[in-house]
C-alpha cells in the first residue's frame, strides 16, 4: 500500500527537499503552500527533475479555515494522509519589550504553533483510527530550554511551544502513530541565510527518518542528526 505524506510550506527550502526525498521513498506527496503560484511552480520543478507522485494543494496554515478546506478536498479525492510534516514557519525578529516584538510573537505563534496544531487536529485523528501515522514537527534548537533558547524571542518561544505540542500529542495518540520534533540544523534557506552550514538537500535526512519510522521507532522525542536533543 502506497502511503501519502503532506508537507506544509513545501514550495521552497527544507519543505521542497522533504517533498523530493519522501517521493523518492515511494510516498505519494501532497505539497502545500499559501502561495498558489509558487506551490504550482514547485511541483512543476519537481516533475521536470523526474520526481513523480507529488501534487499541490493550497493551504495557509495560519488560517484554520484554510486547513479545514484542504483536509476536505483531500478527503473528497480519496487521499488519506499517513505522514504529516509540519514544516511551514516564520522567523521574526524584535524585542519582546517593543510593540513590534509583540506583533512578531503573535505571528510566530499563529504559524509555528497554531498552524501545526490545526493540521494535527485535521489529520491525526484519522491516523489513529487507521492505526498508522507519522507526525514530524520541524522545530529548532532555538526552541530548546536545554540549549538556552538562543535566538529571536518570538521564534524561540514559538518553537518551544511546538516542542510542547509534540510531547502532549505523543501522549494522546495510540497504535502505530508517532509524533516527534526535529531540528534540521542551520540550513541555507531564505530563513537561514546564505552563510548557513547545510544545503537544504543535506538537511532533510532526519525528517525523512522520522517520517518513515518503523513500528519500534521513537515517539515524543526531539532529534538532530537522528540523535536526541534536550527539550
Amino acid at each position: 500500500m502506497r502511503r501519502a505524506a503532506l508537507v506544509t510550506g513545501g514550495n521552497r527550502g527544507i519543505g521542497l527537499e522533504t517533498c523530493r526525498a519522501l517521493a523518492a521513498q515511494g510516498l505519494e506527496v501532497v505539497l502545500t503552500a499559501r502561495d498558489k503560484r509558487l506551490g504550482e511552480q514547485a511541483v512543476a520543478e519537481l516533475t521536470r527533475s523526474g520526481v513523480k507522485g507529488v501534487r499541490f494543494e493550497w493551504m495557509d496554515v495560519a488560517n484554520d479555515a484554510s486547513v479545514l478546506d484542504c483536509s476536505q478536498r483531500l478527503a473528497d479525492a480519496g487521499i488519506d494522509i499517513d505522514v504529516l510534516v509540519n514544516n511551514a514557519g516564520n522567523y521574526p525578529a524584535g524585542s519582546l519589550l517593543e510593540a513590534k516584538g509583540v506583533v512578531a510573537l503573535e505571528e510566530a505563534l499563529k504559524i509555528n504553533l497554531w498552524g501545526a496544531c490545526w493540521c494535527c487536529q485535521e489529520f491525526v485523528p484519522d491516523m489513529v483510527e487507521r492505526g498508522y501515522g507519522r507526525v514530524v514537527n520541524v522545530s529548532s534548537g532555538y526552541g530548546s530550554f536545554g540549549e538556552g533558547l538562543e535566538g529571536p524571542p518570538a521564534y524561540s518561544i514559538s518553537k518551544a511551544a511546538l516542542n510542547a505540542l509534540t510531547v502532549k500529542l505523543a501522549q494522546e495518540v495510540r497504535g502505530d502513530v508517532k509524533v516527534n520534533s526535529v531540528c534540521p540544523g542551520w540550513v541555507r534557506t531564505r530563513m537561514g541565510g546564505a552563510g548557513a552550514d547545510l544545503a537544504p538537500e543535506d538537511a532533510v535526512g532526519t525528517i525523512v527518518w522520522l517520517a518513515t519510522l518503523p513500528k519500534d521507532g521513537p515517539n515524543g522525542g526531539f532529534f538532530r542528526d537522528r540523535l536526541p536533543l534536550p527539550w
